[in-house]
């Protein structure tokens, strides 16, 4: 996970742990996930406006690869 093992793993919780407390725990982790949804809902809608643009942009009418002029 992320190149950290077990033990830094152990050591990152326990840090949370102290500095938010036991109770008040899941209200952080909900909020962050809130944040992700929302953070994912967001590049979702700029990669489906990207997408619409280059549709647009594409010409309809290409000419086939042997028949341009020089």
């Amino acid at each position: 996970m992320f190149g950290l093992g077990l033990g830094e793993t152990v050591l990152i919780i326990v840090a949370i742990l102290l500095l938010f407390g036991a109770k008040r725990l899941p209200e952080v982790a909900q909020g962050l996930g809130k944040g992700v949804r929302e953070f994912r809902r967001a590049m979702k809608e700029t990669s489906d406006e990207l997408k619409g643009e280059n549709e647009e942009k594409k010409p309809s009418g290409t000419p086939p690869s042997g028949t341009e002029s020089h």
